[in-house]
Formats: structure tokens, sequence, C-alpha cells
């Protein structure tokens, strides 16, 4: 017979009413009392009743999760983290791909309020500002990576300043003082974001950036390899480049092996987004920042959790970078490269 919240009750000591609230995370008590509770729920293979919460709540413990324009390589680590947060509300994630289509965008945002979800998640693959999805809707609506146009909105992202940032700290830490910026187009607010970054901590250490040393193109492996050769022909003098992202900077690392360049010895990299499977095999291995998107993808069902009970925060919300610290770029010119792909993440200092 299927354990029930009275058998909860009796097996934690506590009444039927804490033994709910304890359960659903509602009403005061001691951290110790609802953890005790919901162990026992465990231990007993405790299920709640769906139908009967949803009537008692007024709920569906339905979400659904909008992206705008497909699934990409980033989109498994900040789903992982979205259900993981919403796992503790026993919440149940339904997932809709728009395709970069308008109509088929409105037919699901129809089809998810007919369902009565208790709140939606938006994202797309890029950072800069989108429209919302719509006006009035009766559920509320977070932004994940992808930011609304509308500041009443919510949008929590990742702060692509604070890892430009972070890339070159690494770079000059590194002893780095003569360096370039291959990233890709600057239309996206990301790189544009990466750059300032990047300017940024440059000046705190008396650097520059001057727009002869940045070169923008596709985020691809032929353009790392390509202009990284044209970049050293005119200066050969740099000594370190941040690269927009990982194929940027493993193309950049075997046109400088073409060159006859050590990395990191006479030239350090760092790339960006820390795509595990390319920093690994890349020789040497890549340092790379990381946008910590699983982190991302928590705080943003934390957030919508949060809005469903009432709590908003309107307004954008940037997380802070990391950096996989790998042979590519080491903490010091004294550590020897260490060739691994779970390298730690560093947070900035």
């Amino acid at each position: 017979m299927a354990p029930t919240i009275r058998d909860i009750a009796r097996v934690a000591g506590v009444s039927v009413a804490t033994a709910s609230k304890g359960l659903n995370g509602k009403g005061r008590m001691r951290p110790e009392t609802r953890e005790r509770i919901v162990q026992t729920a465990r231990d007993l293979g405790f299920r709640p009743n769906r139908n009967a919460r949803s009537l008692t709540s007024g709920r569906t413990y339905t979400v659904g999760l909008l992206t705008r324009n497909g699934y990409g390589r980033f989109t498994p680590a900040l789903l992982g983290g979205v259900e993981d947060a919403l796992s503790a509300d026993t919440c149940s994630l339904l997932l809709c791909d728009a395709r970069r289509d308008a109509v088929r965008e409105r037919h699901y945002i129809d089809a998810l309020t007919a369902r009565r979800v208790d709140g939606l998640i938006v994202t797309g693959r890029e950072t800069d500002q989108a429209p919302r999805v719509g006006r009035d809707l009766p559920f509320p609506v977070v932004y994940a990576y992808t930011v609304s146009a509308d500041p009443a909105d919510t949008s929590v992202t990742v702060d692509d300043e604070h890892g430009g940032r972070l890339a070159v700290r690494q770079l000059t830490r590194y002893g780095c003082r003569r360096i370039a910026h291959l990233t890709g187009p600057p239309s996206y607010a990301a790189v544009r974001d990466r750059v300032a970054g990047a300017r940024a901590a440059l000046a705190e250490e008396g650097l520059d950036l001057p727009d002869s040393r940045v070169v923008y193109g596709p985020f691809s492996e032929e353009m790392g390899f390509t202009h990284v050769r044209r970049l050293l022909e005119r200066d050969p003098e740099i000594d370190g480049i941040f690269c927009g992202n990982d194929q940027i900077a493993r193309g950049a690392a075997d046109g400088l092996a073409a060159l006859g360049r050590r990395v990191p010895d006479d030239v350090a990299l760092v790339g960006f987004d820390n795509w595990t499977l390319l920093a690994a095999s890349t020789r040497p291995a890549l340092a790379s920042v990381d946008m910590n998107l699983y982190r991302l993808g928590r705080v943003v069902g934390e957030t919508l959790l949060a809005s469903i009970d009432g709590t908003v925060s309107p307004g954008v919300s940037r997380l802070p970078c990391s950096i996989a610290v790998r042979a590519s770029c080491p903490a010091s010119t004294g550590d020897d490269p260490v060739w691994a792909s779970d390298a730690p993440l560093v947070p900035d200092a």
C-alpha cells in the first residue's frame, strides 16, 4: 500500500499539517524539522498526489520552456540546471522549439496557456535583446540567456563583460603584455561586451587593446587559423591572444603551430565557452572562460518558482563567469602545464 501523508507525519513525529507544509516548502519551521520530513518521505517512497495538490494549490505543477531558435550545445547544461531547480517543486517541464518562426511561437504560447502551465522560461542562442513573447499572459515569464527588450520583464543572462575581464586577467597574470583579440561578428551583444571587458581589464594594468589588434569574423576554426597568421605578420610582438570562442582558439592554436610559435611560451591563448571536448583535445589544452550555464539554469528555475509564488524580480540579472585554467595559459610562468580535461573553475578574485 502506498504511504500517505499521515504515515510521514507519524514516522517523522509531527502533525499532518506540519508534514504537509514541510513537503510543500510552506510555513515556518526549523530547517532540521523540514529536512526530517523530506527525508522521511524519501525513505517511505512517498509520491505526492498531483491531482490533490492541484486542487488545493490551484497549480498544475508544469512549466513551459520555449527556445526561439533551436537547441544548441549550450542547451543541455542550461536545461539541466533548470530541471534540477524545478525538481525541488516536483514540476514537469514542457519543451517547445519555435525555430525562429513567429507563427509557431504564437501556437506554443496558446498551447501552454491552454494547458494552464504555472510559468514559462524563454531562451535563445544569443544574449541580445529580443521581443517579449506576449502581453498579459496568465503566468510569469523568465528569460534565460536571451534578454527581453522590455525592462519590466525578468531576464537572467551571462555577464560577458566579466568573462572578457577574466580572460585578459589570466593572460596578464601569465605575463602577457601585448594582447590581441580574435572574435565573432560585432553585431552580437556578447562580442561587444567581451571586448569592453577585455579593454577594461587591460586599462587596469596600464595596457591597451587598439582596434588594430581586434579582429572580427565568423565563430569558426578557419577564422582563428587564418587571422592569427595575419595578426602576427603585422605585429610579431603579440604574446597573448584572447579568442571569442573555443573554435576560434582551436584554429589559432593550429595557426600558431604552423608558424612555429610555441603555446604558451611564445604566445598564450585563452578561449571562451569552455567547450570541454574541444578544449581538452586542443594541443596544448585550452584555457577557457566558462559561462556556468548549469548554474544559470538553476538560477532561472529558482527565479521562476519565486515568481510563481508572487516574488517577481524585474530587470536583467547578469551572472559572473569562471575560467578553466589549462596548459595554453597556465596559472603562472612557473607552473608546469597540466593537460587536463577536468581543470578546476577559478572564480574571479
